[in-house]
């Protein structure tokens, strides 16, 4: 039975020798220590990539036109493709995998309002768009283009917030009419941006955009979310599948990839959970082969220990001890300084993750939005955080390997006869 006498023991014979149990002991430290610490930084680089990429969906593909690169059925190549409404309109019944479509048709247009101007993007599109690529509204800043917008061909607008900041100054846009190609439109929204970009378009309906900008039947791209596409296997039968049903429509080679421009951010975004999985995976690599050199410096300081105090053992031994009483002392001293010197390593790791992490909340690098526009308010590291839970398990994992570290020179030590212990030199 373990009892107080043996800790006491075990505490005597860590004092006698302090400075073999400190290096030890700061071994496994320094192990778990370096384990959190590359794990924090790990989700750190994790988060800020995936933290750049949450304003668009990770099931969204965008298909534009562009001109062929072989000939087809007697029709050279260097050919046009154009995207029109049919095209559209067919996505949902040819491919039901497709859930939220849109289209766009772009143009640039000057915006005016009394004596203040604004050239920019103005972009027809369906109310989908919205949905599909994340764009919101704050409270009292009205609303998207609907589906009464759509059928009715009205005259509205939906502004970003450098346009209302550039033509209406300090007054509310919501309500009031600008003047675009010679027309007065509604503005009915405007819609979230914290980085005020001057990139950023209007939105009007793509009934209206057509007219007004006389495209007839063609436009300019289509966007749409899938569901059930989910492996790469799956995303490029989808689009093989895509380019097929578009080929019929358009007489091109289906094998043609240069007739339809095509972006998935489904690849993407699996593209970067593999990168970041496998750097995850090298961190565990990297941390759990620190902390078995640790486990290593445990394991060979219980070989000289068992080797110091053989003729102790022999004597103990002789005396009647039981080698279950010997062997649970010295695996009880490997286990109090793995658990001890882990403990500390674990605290230490935490602590300066989470240190780093108030820093940046501070200093604002964790609260950086981005825009939706490519390049801006993008963030590389972001929160550098460790779950208590993995930090936990992973003592407990070096806790555990600390007792198989002290039980082999145990087990050795306790088969030895009395006799040719206490003869040990």
């Amino acid at each position: 039975m373990f009892d107080f006498d043996n800790l006491r023991e075990i505490w005597s014979t860590m004092k006698k020798n302090k400075l073999r149990t400190f290096l030890t002991g700061f071994s496994v430290a320094w192990g778990i220590f370096m384990l959190v610490i590359l794990l924090g930084a790990g989700n750190g680089l994790r988060n800020g990539i995936m933290f750049n990429f949450r304003d668009i969906a990770n099931n969204r593909i965008e298909m534009w036109a562009r001109f062929t690169s072989k000939p087809w059925k007697g029709m050279q190549s260097g050919r046009r493709i154009r995207l029109t409404t049919d095209d559209y309109y067919s996505l949902k019944r040819e491919h039901p995998e497709i859930v939220l479509t849109s289209a766009t048709i772009y143009h640039t247009d000057t915006l005016a309002y009394n004596k203040e101007y604004f050239t920019g993007e103005t972009n027809g599109v369906f109310p989908n768009h919205a949905k599909i690529n994340f764009i919101r509204f704050d409270q009292g800043k009205g609303r998207f283009i609907n589906d009464i917008d759509i059928r009715e061909r009205r005259k509205v607008i939906v502004i970003s917030p450098r346009m209302a900041e550039v033509l209406f100054r300090d007054a509310d846009p919501l309500g009031r009419y600008v003047e675009c190609n010679k027309l007065m439109f509604k503005v009915t929204g405007i819609y979230y941006d914290k980085n005020l970009s001057n990139n950023s378009p209007a939105y009007i309906p793509f009934t209206t955009a057509q007219l007004l900008y006389n495209t007839g039947k063609y436009l300019d791209n289509i966007t749409f979310t899938v569901r059930d596409v989910v492996s790469e296997a799956d995303n490029d039968a989808f689009e093989q599948r895509m380019r097929e049903s578009f080929s019929r429509r358009h007489k091109f080679d289906p094998a043609d990839k240069s007739a339809i421009g095509m972006w998935n951010t489904g690849n993407e975004f699996r593209m970067f959970r593999n990168l970041t999985t496998g750097i995850m995976v090298f961190i565990w690599i990297v941390g759990i082969g620190t902390l078995m050199a640790g486990i290593v410096g445990v394991s060979n300081i219980m070989l000289v220990t068992v080797r110091e105090r053989t003729r102790e053992i022999g004597i103990r031994k002789a005396v009647g001890a039981k080698p279950g009483s010997i062997l649970m002392l010295i695996i009880f001293e490997a286990i109090l300084i793995t658990a001890a010197f882990g403990y500390i390593g674990m605290v230490m790791g935490i602590g300066l993750t989470e240190l780093i992490d108030y820093f940046m909340t501070v200093s604002g690098a964790n609260s950086n939005s981005p825009s939706g526009n490519l390049g801006e308010g993008m963030s590389t590291f972001r929160n550098p955080t460790v779950g208590l839970g993995i930090a936990v398990s992973a003592t407990i994992l070096l806790i555990i390997a600390g007792v198989l570290a002290g039980y082999f020179p145990a087990r050795k030590a306790v088969n030895i006869s009395a006799i040719e212990a206490m003869n040990a030199e």
